[in-house]
């Protein structure tokens, strides 16, 4: 023990000498700013002295420039938007950009220097006009204005509420050996060196000033005021400018807060209290901030929010008022906290700051809130408490909340860089991974261990460059046990966590326990007993790297459960556990739940839920669907949906097995097997019922930000009519029995926002016909935002003994034989519902003459459209359609679409084809097309892409 105490005082000996060297020799910085509330701009003079602190000479620096990210089309910001699929910076108004606009750059001796910008076009290179020698310092005196954006693109620029500044000036890119150079991806991640700053700063008489700086002075002159701001080894001001002054400070004995974040149903004096006992459990857990104040915005809070109910309307929020207005003031001080006090390398060891802040909120709540349920009141409501979620306890959401991601193959090691991160790993999965991983740390080696590594690494490196090496060689000399697999098989990898118990034998006083390791990664797992849900035994087990056989004293347990406290983010956990009672205990019961719910491993779980749907044949089919699925995805799902249908007085419905097997994180990463079933009406009484066994694989790249994927899929579609005896063509039409298809299809798709492009090629074999068709897509956003669309369809039946065009290829409407396509009306050729598109095969919008709409031969298509103004589009579709035995039909049609969400609703006007002026027709009513998806799924599809 008396060593390691003597190690974390060399380690503070250490790092105060080397702060106080830097202390005396750091950047400085000094800047004149005057905000324009007319134009928005910041005029700015800046005076900086840029100290080298590296061991050789140098002949540039970087500076980062992040207000100039907002100024085109191609910065970083703008295409990490677009492969967020937003657009907004990309259609933006030029007046609605930001820029900076340098004027002069010159150095101590007023010569000019030559500078040029990265091509991010955040960044600036500057070139000196003598080499900086080590330990030597240099002036830089920069004129320059910034064009400050509206904050519709993120929270920092102008509103009608005022101004929030951040990253608004020049700082110096680290350097280190190499310069860290990094563009403003709106990740929250500026990496520059800490600075003594000085602001002098006038704005408008109207305004009202906040910021993280301390403020020195305020005074008034005629049209405005001038402050004096300062700031002692910080890494950047934030301004926030209102008209109406909503900040209160609070100086508590542990630190002093500005803030803004207000409840409205809770006392202002309690609120007082609220903070008094969040600052003091930061300064007990943590330790005292180094700044003079601590500022704590709302938009702050906004920018890392706490995810799940909270979220949801004032009216239906869960929790207590105190509860919430304290989470949000914890999380949101140890976020701001921590970034301004530990210099870690924000885009690459973000995590760390992550895994210290979600720690202690788990600590917090742990404290003060012991029995609080995610859920909070609604988990007291009838009809939801008997929910196992609503049995959950708040902190559970940090496991939940991950393997909601992780169980979707989209986990990520906990170092991958902050750009390279999907955004639900971003925001949610690999902060709760992190703030889990010390949780699951301090339970193996004891929390006090954990804890007090925590307020050493903070008292002794705050304020300093500090790497996580430094925080793992701290946790080390505080373990007794080898705790080399947090590092190597917790952070460093993806690998998932599985353990199970496989079998117990029993004696009169010893229990041998063989523990199963499912996956291979080899971490300790702790082991439970219970009695009636007591516990009653605990133990740990490490170096399972398969199986292990271990043996315990036999007690009072009934049952043994692995990972009971779910400290560990373990991938399942539904085959954790092991009754002592015998066989029949050991058996899992049904549960029936309406609805979903989370998992429960102590339960068969089934779920119910009414349906209700429609078509003009069987038209509303009220059912009742029985699922497996729950909350969190998991490998095999069954799902049965039995329905009636009051017109045909008949049930339909339809049934689904399938497995899912994730084999890797990239390259052939998933392998899909799928056995479903259907039975509906296609016209009056005459029913259609399908059994499709399918098998498909996916890939996907290294970069899992990438949107493009392939996937191949072969699948044995069995098709059997029952025909009303009314429709006797049909009936007793030779060409028309039950038939089957094998078909393979290839999908290669780049789903981006600016430049989408597909790839479909499509195989197809049957009794009586063989054919190969192949599709390419392509959307392109120009950069005077002119949107451009081309589609090339070509199909070809290899063989053909058919002789009606059921399985032809269909120009402007597929028969779709193979029920891919969610018609409204599926065999209708007159009203309403026959006048729905859907993009396939020829694609063409116009009816044209019967002759031409269908080919038994080949068809080759080409479907294109360009936007005039916003959503509305100019189109047009040309192709050649060849049938037996006749000469190849040119076919042409065009119009107006009103492309309001691609994919999902868009209309189509018809102008002129073949037919002539189809506008100047009787009936153009009929002849308007239109897209829209009512599956739910589909529509949610639209809002969680961003996400994954």
């Amino acid at each position: 023990m008396k060593q390691k105490v003597h190690s974390h005082i060399a380690i503070g000996i250490l790092v105060l000498l080397l702060g106080t060297f830097s202390a005396g020799a750091q950047h400085m910085n000094s800047l004149n700013v005057r905000l324009n509330d007319e134009t928005k701009e910041l005029s700015i003079q800046q005076e900086f002295t840029y100290h080298n602190y590296a061991n050789k000479p140098l002949e540039t620096l970087y500076f980062n420039d992040w207000a100039n990210a907002y100024s085109d089309k191609n910065t970083a910001l703008a295409k990490s938007f677009a492969e967020q699929f937003k657009k907004s910076l990309h259609l933006a108004k030029d007046e609605e950009r930001g820029f900076t606009n340098i004027m002069t750059v010159v150095d101590d001796d007023y010569r000019g220097m030559t500078w040029e910008r990265s091509s991010g076009k955040d960044i600036i290179k500057l070139f000196l006009n003598k080499p900086l020698l080590p330990n030597q310092s240099a002036k830089i005196f920069f004129t320059y204005v910034v064009k400050l954006p509206p904050n519709k693109y993120t929270p920092y620029g102008y509103s009608r509420d005022g101004y929030y500044l951040k990253d608004w000036y020049l700082t110096p890119a680290v350097f280190d050996g190499k310069w860290h150079l990094y563009s403003n991806k709106n990740l929250e991640d500026l990496y520059t060196d800490p600075t003594e700053t000085t602001l002098n700063l006038m704005y408008p008489e109207a305004l009202n000033l906040a910021s993280n700086y301390r403020i020195l002075g305020n005074s008034q002159f005629p049209g405005g005021q001038q402050a004096q701001l300062e700031g002692n080894r910080h890494k950047s001001c934030e301004l926030i400018f209102s008209p109406v002054d909503t900040f209160t400070t609070h100086i508590t004995p542990h630190m002093t807060i500005k803030t803004d974040i207000t409840a409205t149903k809770y006392d202002a004096v309690l609120q007082g209290i609220s903070i008094n006992r969040v600052t003091k459990f930061i300064y007990e857990n943590l330790g005292k901030y180094p700044h003079a104040q601590l500022l704590v915005s709302r938009i702050d809070y906004s920018k890392n929010p706490l995810y799940g109910l909270n979220q949801l309307p004032k009216f239906i929020r869960p929790y207590e008022e105190r509860f919430q207005f304290e989470m949000k003031i914890l999380k949101t001080a140890l976020t701001n906290i921590l970034e301004e006090a530990i210099y870690l390398n924000p885009r690459k060891e973000q995590w760390l700051n992550h895994a210290i802040a979600n720690y202690l909120m788990i600590a917090y709540v742990d404290e003060f809130y012991p029995d609080q349920k995610l859920l909070g009141k609604l988990s007291k409501i009838w009809g939801i408490r008997s929910f196992n979620l609503a049995k959950m306890s708040f902190n559970e959401q940090y496991p939940f909340f991950y393997l909601g991601i992780a169980r979707k193959n989209l986990d990520q090691p906990l170092i991958t860089p902050n750009d390279s991160l999907i955004v639900a790993n971003q925001k949610i999965g690999n902060k709760y991974k992190a703030g889990l991983g010390l949780a699951y740390l301090a339970s193996y080696i004891g929390k006090e261990k954990v804890d007090e590594s925590i307020k050493t690494f903070y008292k002794f490196y705050q304020l300093n460059r500090v790497r996580v090496l430094d925080f793992e060689s701290i946790l080390k000399r505080s373990a007794d046990q080898d705790i080399d697999w947090f590092f190597n098989n917790y952070v460093y990898s993806d690998r998932i966590i599985d353990y199970k118990i496989k079998k117990i034998e029993k004696t009169e006083d010893s229990l041998s326990i063989t523990i199963k390791n499912k996956e291979g990664t080899v971490v300790p797992i702790s082991m439970f007993g219970l009695k009636n849900d007591t516990v009653v035994s605990k133990y740990w087990f490490s170096g399972i790297d398969k199986e292990k056989t271990v043996t315990i004293p036999r007690g009072e347990e009934k049952r043994l459960v692995l990972n009971y406290d779910q400290k560990i983010p373990e991938f399942n956990q539904r085959d954790n556990w092991k009754s002592l009672g015998g066989f029949l205990s050991s058996n899992k019961k049904l549960k029936f739940t309406f609805f979903r719910d989370s998992e429960n491993p102590y339960y068969n779980q089934v779920f119910y839920v009414p349906v209700l749907n429609f078509n003009i044949y069987d038209g509303w089919t009220p059912g009742l669907r029985l699922y497996n699925k729950t909350l969190l995805e998991r490998p095999f799902v069954y799902d049965f949906a039995p329905s009636y249908s009051f017109r045909e007085k008949a049930f339909v419905g339809y049934g689904r097995l399938s497995y899912r097997k994730y084999l890797t994180k990239t390259g052939l990463y998933v392998a899909n097997y799928s056995l479903r079933g259907s039975t509906s009406h296609f016209n009056v009484n005459s029913r259609y019922s399908t059994i499709t066994p399918s098998l498909s694989f996916g890939w996907r790249p290294d970069n899992l930000i990438s949107n493009k994927r392939q996937f191949l899929s072969f699948r044995y579609l069995n098709i059997f009519r029952d025909i009303d005896e009314s429709l006797a063509d049909l009936r007793n039409d030779p060409e028309n029995p039950d038939y089957s298809v094998f078909n393979i299809r290839y999908t290669n798709v780049d789903n981006n926002i600016l430049n989408y492009s597909s790839l479909y090629l499509d195989f197809q074999q049957s009794g009586k016909f063989t054919k190969f068709a192949a599709e390419y897509e392509y959307r392109k956003l120009f950069q005077n935002n002119t949107q451009f669309n081309l589609r090339l369809y070509a199909g070809k039946f290899l063989r053909n003994k058919t002789n009606s065009d059921f399985f032809s290829f269909a120009l402007d409407r597929p028969t779709d034989y193979l029920f891919d396509y969610a018609y409204l009306g599926r065999s209708e050729d007159s009203g309403l519902y026959s006048q729905q598109i859907i993009i396939a095969e020829g694609g063409f919008k116009s009816f044209l003459d019967e002759q031409y709409r269908f080919s038994n031969d080949w068809l080759a298509t080409a479907n294109a459209s360009v936007n005039l103004w916003r959503w509305i589009e100019f189109y047009g579709d040309v192709g050649f359609v060849k049938n037996k035995g006749l000469k190849e039909k040119f076919v042409y049609d065009s119009g107006i679409r009103l492309n309001l969400v691609t994919d999902y609703f868009e209309l189509y006007f018809p102008l002129y084809s073949n037919n002539g002026w189809e506008i100047s027709q009787p009936n153009y009513g009929e002849k308007i097309r239109f897209i829209v998806t009512v599956s739910p799924r589909t529509l949610t599809g639209l809002f969680t892409r961003k996400w994954f």
